[in-house]
């Protein structure tokens, strides 16, 4: 049986790749464009769920990144 949950990915670039980011799971993945990013992400996360059986995982309703400024002494 076939078990689906939606889980909270940021993405970002990082030098010449994305990267996708699910601090759920805390998995991460990379590739070329966002899309391959997002996509090695999924895979990711269902290799390493694969001999989970009966894996609870956090369902994602509406997911929001936000950026801070943080000020550090120099």
């Amino acid at each position: 049986m076939e078990h689906r949950v939606r889980l909270a990915a940021l993405t970002w670039k990082e030098g010449d790749v994305y990267v996708a980011d699910c601090p759920a799971v805390r998995i991460a993945s990379q590739g070329d464009t966002e899309e391959e990013a997002l996509e090695n992400l999924k895979e990711a996360i269902e290799l390493y769920f694969e001999d989970v059986p009966g894996v609870e995982l956090p369902q994602c309703g509406e997911a929001h990144a936000r950026e801070v400024e943080v000020a550090f002494a120099s």
